[in-house]
Protein backbone atom coordinates (compact mmCIF):
# COMPACT_ATOMS: atom_id res chain seq x y z
CA UNK A 1 0.00 0.00 0.00
CA UNK A 2 2.50 2.32 1.03
CA UNK A 3 4.50 1.75 -2.06
CA UNK A 4 1.18 1.91 -3.93
CA UNK A 5 0.63 5.37 -2.52
CA UNK A 6 3.93 6.47 -3.49
CA UNK A 7 3.43 5.94 -7.41
CA UNK A 8 0.93 9.11 -8.13
CA UNK A 9 2.90 11.47 -5.75
CA UNK A 10 6.27 10.16 -7.55
CA UNK A 11 4.64 11.12 -10.87
CA UNK A 12 2.69 14.37 -9.46
CA UNK A 13 6.13 15.48 -8.53
CA UNK A 14 7.68 15.55 -11.91
CA UNK A 15 4.66 17.06 -13.69
CA UNK A 16 5.09 19.54 -11.64
CA UNK A 17 9.20 20.10 -12.25
CA UNK A 18 8.52 20.06 -15.92
CA UNK A 19 5.75 22.67 -15.70
CA UNK A 20 8.16 24.78 -13.97
CA UNK A 21 11.08 24.19 -16.28
CA UNK A 22 8.27 25.16 -18.91
CA UNK A 23 7.15 28.16 -17.18
CA UNK A 24 11.41 29.50 -16.11
CA UNK A 25 12.29 29.04 -20.16
CA UNK A 26 8.77 31.02 -21.03
CA UNK A 27 9.89 33.79 -18.59
CA UNK A 28 13.31 34.22 -19.83
CA UNK A 29 11.90 34.06 -23.67
CA UNK A 30 9.37 36.96 -22.89
CA UNK A 31 12.41 39.04 -20.96
CA UNK A 32 14.25 38.64 -24.55
CA UNK A 33 11.57 39.61 -26.61
CA UNK A 34 10.47 42.52 -24.34
CA UNK A 35 14.39 43.82 -25.04
CA UNK A 36 13.49 47.37 -26.98
CA UNK A 37 16.12 49.05 -28.62
CA UNK A 38 16.55 51.17 -26.00
CA UNK A 39 17.22 48.14 -23.75
CA UNK A 40 20.21 47.46 -26.98
CA UNK A 41 21.35 50.28 -26.97
CA UNK A 42 22.18 50.38 -23.35
CA UNK A 43 23.55 46.91 -23.24
CA UNK A 44 25.57 47.78 -26.36
CA UNK A 45 26.76 51.29 -24.45
CA UNK A 46 25.51 53.06 -27.74
CA UNK A 47 22.36 53.97 -29.86
CA UNK A 48 23.03 54.07 -33.73
CA UNK A 49 22.03 57.14 -35.54
CA UNK A 50 21.76 56.91 -39.41
CA UNK A 51 21.94 61.19 -40.56
CA UNK A 52 23.38 63.26 -43.89
CA UNK A 53 25.57 66.16 -42.56
CA UNK A 54 24.47 68.07 -45.23
CA UNK A 55 21.30 69.93 -43.85
CA UNK A 56 21.94 72.94 -42.08
CA UNK A 57 20.97 74.01 -39.77
CA UNK A 58 19.57 70.32 -38.83
CA UNK A 59 22.84 68.73 -39.54
CA UNK A 60 26.23 70.02 -40.63
CA UNK A 61 29.98 69.25 -40.36
CA UNK A 62 32.12 72.33 -38.51
CA UNK A 63 35.56 71.05 -38.83
CA UNK A 64 34.50 67.63 -38.91
CA UNK A 65 32.17 68.55 -36.08
CA UNK A 66 28.88 67.46 -36.03
CA UNK A 67 26.15 70.64 -35.48
CA UNK A 68 22.96 71.75 -35.92
CA UNK A 69 19.49 72.23 -34.21
CA UNK A 70 19.02 68.45 -34.22
CA UNK A 71 22.21 67.19 -33.23
CA UNK A 72 22.14 69.78 -29.85
CA UNK A 73 18.41 68.23 -29.69
CA UNK A 74 19.76 64.70 -29.80
CA UNK A 75 22.26 65.65 -27.04
CA UNK A 76 19.28 66.31 -24.77
CA UNK A 77 17.08 63.60 -25.46
CA UNK A 78 20.30 61.11 -25.18
CA UNK A 79 21.53 62.62 -21.80
CA UNK A 80 18.04 61.85 -20.79
CA UNK A 81 17.76 58.35 -22.16
CA UNK A 82 21.34 57.79 -20.36
CA UNK A 83 22.85 56.31 -23.59
CA UNK A 84 25.67 57.78 -25.64
CA UNK A 85 25.21 57.89 -29.18
CA UNK A 86 27.27 57.11 -32.81
CA UNK A 87 26.84 58.91 -36.14
CA UNK A 88 26.76 57.09 -39.27
CA UNK A 89 26.84 60.14 -42.18
CA UNK A 90 25.88 58.92 -45.33
CA UNK A 91 23.96 60.56 -48.13
CA UNK A 92 20.07 61.13 -47.38
CA UNK A 93 19.41 58.16 -50.67
CA UNK A 94 21.04 56.10 -49.04
CA UNK A 95 19.38 56.73 -45.11
CA UNK A 96 16.17 54.30 -45.73
CA UNK A 97 18.18 51.60 -47.21
CA UNK A 98 20.56 51.96 -44.52
CA UNK A 99 17.67 51.60 -41.70
CA UNK A 100 16.01 48.86 -43.60
CA UNK A 101 19.47 47.19 -43.55
CA UNK A 102 20.07 47.44 -39.86
CA UNK A 103 23.05 49.34 -39.82
CA UNK A 104 21.55 51.53 -37.59
CA UNK A 105 19.18 52.36 -35.08
CA UNK A 106 16.97 55.22 -35.41
CA UNK A 107 16.97 57.67 -38.57
CA UNK A 108 18.43 60.84 -37.22
CA UNK A 109 18.75 62.87 -40.42
CA UNK A 110 15.68 65.23 -39.94
CA UNK A 111 12.49 63.66 -42.31
CA UNK A 112 9.42 64.98 -43.09
CA UNK A 113 6.57 63.27 -41.74
CA UNK A 114 4.61 62.07 -44.74
CA UNK A 115 1.63 59.30 -45.25
CA UNK A 116 3.98 56.96 -46.89
CA UNK A 117 6.53 56.83 -44.28
CA UNK A 118 3.92 56.50 -41.08
CA UNK A 119 2.54 53.48 -42.72
CA UNK A 120 5.86 51.79 -43.01
CA UNK A 121 8.14 53.72 -40.21
CA UNK A 122 7.81 54.73 -36.39
CA UNK A 123 7.66 58.23 -36.18
CA UNK A 124 8.67 60.82 -33.10
CA UNK A 125 6.85 63.87 -32.35
CA UNK A 126 7.50 66.58 -34.45
CA UNK A 127 10.76 68.47 -33.94
CA UNK A 128 10.47 71.19 -36.32
CA UNK A 129 8.19 72.40 -38.80
CA UNK A 130 9.03 71.07 -42.64
CA UNK A 131 6.59 73.33 -44.97
CA UNK A 132 8.03 73.36 -48.41
CA UNK A 133 9.21 76.62 -50.32
CA UNK A 134 11.44 78.02 -52.60
CA UNK A 135 14.67 80.07 -52.51
CA UNK A 136 16.11 81.89 -55.63
CA UNK A 137 19.25 84.38 -56.66
CA UNK A 138 19.70 87.76 -54.84
CA UNK A 139 18.00 89.91 -57.10
CA UNK A 140 16.13 87.42 -59.88
CA UNK A 141 13.44 90.01 -60.38
CA UNK A 142 11.74 87.27 -62.65
CA UNK A 143 10.85 85.04 -59.72
CA UNK A 144 8.22 86.60 -57.25
CA UNK A 145 5.96 84.35 -56.38
CA UNK A 146 6.45 80.19 -56.37
CA UNK A 147 3.84 79.75 -59.45
CA UNK A 148 6.84 82.12 -61.34
CA UNK A 149 9.14 78.69 -61.92
CA UNK A 150 6.81 77.95 -64.76
CA UNK A 151 9.20 77.17 -67.37
CA UNK A 152 12.50 77.32 -65.53
CA UNK A 153 15.11 74.81 -64.32
CA UNK A 154 14.37 73.91 -60.38
CA UNK A 155 16.76 71.94 -58.01
CA UNK A 156 15.85 69.58 -54.87
CA UNK A 157 17.56 66.94 -52.92
CA UNK A 158 17.13 63.13 -54.17
CA UNK A 159 14.98 61.50 -52.33
CA UNK A 160 13.81 64.29 -49.64
CA UNK A 161 10.22 65.18 -49.26
CA UNK A 162 10.47 68.65 -50.48
CA UNK A 163 11.36 67.29 -54.12
CA UNK A 164 8.71 64.78 -54.27
CA UNK A 165 6.28 67.54 -53.26
CA UNK A 166 7.77 69.72 -55.46
CA UNK A 167 7.42 67.42 -58.21
CA UNK A 168 3.60 67.50 -57.82
CA UNK A 169 3.57 70.85 -57.48
CA UNK A 170 4.74 71.92 -60.95
CA UNK A 171 3.34 69.24 -62.82
CA UNK A 172 0.20 71.81 -62.14
CA UNK A 173 1.72 74.50 -63.20
CA UNK A 174 0.61 75.92 -66.69
CA UNK A 175 3.37 74.31 -69.09
CA UNK A 176 5.37 72.69 -66.22
CA UNK A 177 8.55 73.09 -65.72
CA UNK A 178 12.03 73.11 -67.55
CA UNK A 179 13.13 70.57 -65.79
CA UNK A 180 13.96 69.28 -62.29
CA UNK A 181 17.71 68.36 -61.35
CA UNK A 182 17.53 66.32 -58.17
CA UNK A 183 21.58 66.68 -55.99
CA UNK A 184 22.91 64.66 -53.40
CA UNK A 185 22.76 67.09 -50.84
CA UNK A 186 21.49 70.19 -50.14
CA UNK A 187 25.23 72.47 -50.52
CA UNK A 188 25.39 70.86 -54.07
CA UNK A 189 21.57 72.58 -55.07
CA UNK A 190 22.67 75.55 -53.92
CA UNK A 191 25.69 76.07 -55.47
CA UNK A 192 24.23 75.27 -58.67
CA UNK A 193 21.52 77.97 -57.57
CA UNK A 194 23.94 80.30 -57.31
CA UNK A 195 26.28 80.10 -60.46
CA UNK A 196 22.73 79.94 -62.42
CA UNK A 197 23.02 76.48 -63.82
CA UNK A 198 19.02 76.21 -62.04
CA UNK A 199 16.86 79.28 -61.58
CA UNK A 200 15.04 77.93 -58.01
CA UNK A 201 15.62 75.63 -54.92
CA UNK A 202 12.81 73.98 -53.08
CA UNK A 203 13.08 73.29 -49.40
CA UNK A 204 11.50 73.14 -46.16
CA UNK A 205 10.89 76.28 -44.96
CA UNK A 206 13.51 76.48 -41.87
CA UNK A 207 16.20 75.49 -43.87
CA UNK A 208 15.83 78.11 -46.16
CA UNK A 209 15.34 81.05 -43.96
CA UNK A 210 18.77 80.05 -42.45
CA UNK A 211 20.09 79.91 -45.53
CA UNK A 212 18.93 83.22 -46.61
CA UNK A 213 20.05 84.52 -43.07
CA UNK A 214 23.58 83.15 -43.36
CA UNK A 215 24.24 84.34 -46.93
CA UNK A 216 21.92 87.29 -48.12
CA UNK A 217 24.39 88.60 -50.36
CA UNK A 218 23.40 85.16 -52.12
CA UNK A 219 19.92 84.47 -52.02
CA UNK A 220 16.53 85.41 -51.54
CA UNK A 221 13.18 83.56 -50.10
CA UNK A 222 10.22 83.00 -52.20
CA UNK A 223 7.25 83.51 -50.24
CA UNK A 224 4.42 82.25 -49.60
CA UNK A 225 5.45 78.58 -49.17
CA UNK A 226 3.96 76.51 -51.72
CA UNK A 227 3.54 73.26 -49.67
CA UNK A 228 0.85 72.47 -46.58
CA UNK A 229 1.95 72.39 -43.21
CA UNK A 230 4.16 69.79 -42.81
CA UNK A 231 6.49 68.43 -39.67
CA UNK A 232 9.75 66.91 -39.38
CA UNK A 233 10.80 63.81 -37.11
CA UNK A 234 13.30 61.43 -36.60
CA UNK A 235 11.74 57.39 -37.34
CA UNK A 236 12.60 53.77 -36.70
CA UNK A 237 11.86 50.68 -38.02
CA UNK A 238 7.89 49.66 -37.14
CA UNK A 239 7.82 47.16 -34.77
CA UNK A 240 7.96 46.36 -30.81
CA UNK A 241 11.36 46.76 -30.35
CA UNK A 242 11.75 50.07 -31.99
CA UNK A 243 8.55 51.55 -30.79
CA UNK A 244 9.86 51.43 -27.15
CA UNK A 245 12.84 54.12 -28.19
CA UNK A 246 10.43 55.86 -30.09
CA UNK A 247 8.08 56.22 -26.97
CA UNK A 248 11.12 57.02 -24.50
CA UNK A 249 12.00 59.60 -27.09
CA UNK A 250 8.59 61.06 -27.15
CA UNK A 251 8.46 61.25 -23.93
CA UNK A 252 11.69 63.18 -23.35
CA UNK A 253 10.63 65.18 -26.42
CA UNK A 254 7.77 66.43 -24.47
CA UNK A 255 9.75 66.79 -21.02
CA UNK A 256 12.13 69.53 -23.48
CA UNK A 257 8.84 71.02 -24.49
CA UNK A 258 7.59 72.01 -20.96
CA UNK A 259 10.74 72.73 -19.32
CA UNK A 260 11.76 75.81 -22.31
CA UNK A 261 14.91 73.86 -23.75
CA UNK A 262 12.94 73.16 -26.95
CA UNK A 263 12.02 76.55 -27.39
CA UNK A 264 15.58 77.72 -26.35
CA UNK A 265 17.08 75.25 -29.57
CA UNK A 266 14.66 77.10 -31.95
CA UNK A 267 15.06 80.59 -31.26
CA UNK A 268 19.18 79.68 -31.44
CA UNK A 269 19.22 77.81 -34.58
CA UNK A 270 15.82 79.66 -36.64
CA UNK A 271 15.50 82.90 -34.34
CA UNK A 272 11.69 81.91 -33.93
CA UNK A 273 9.69 79.66 -31.84
CA UNK A 274 7.72 77.09 -33.92
CA UNK A 275 4.40 75.81 -32.17
CA UNK A 276 4.65 71.96 -32.30
CA UNK A 277 2.09 69.04 -31.75
CA UNK A 278 2.86 67.44 -28.39
CA UNK A 279 0.13 64.90 -28.11
CA UNK A 280 0.11 62.96 -31.05
CA UNK A 281 1.59 63.15 -34.93
CA UNK A 282 -1.10 65.00 -36.78
CA UNK A 283 -2.24 63.35 -40.18
CA UNK A 284 0.45 64.33 -42.99
CA UNK A 285 -1.63 66.22 -46.00
CA UNK A 286 0.82 64.44 -48.48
Amino acid sequence: MIEGSMKPYSKASSLLRVVAAFAAIASICSNAHSEGLLDKAKANGELVLGTEMQYAPFEFLDNDTPKGYSIDLMKLVAADLGVKTRYMDLPFAGIIPGLEAGKFDLVEATSTITKARLERYDFTLPIAEATVAFVKRKGDASIQKPEDVAGKTVGGTKGSAQTALLKDYVRGLPGGVKSVEEYIGSPNAYADLEAGRIDAVAGSLPNLAYLVKTRPDKFELVLPAFGPTAYFGWFAKKNDDSRQLIDAINASLVKLNKDGQLKELQLRWFGVEMNLPQGEIPAPKY
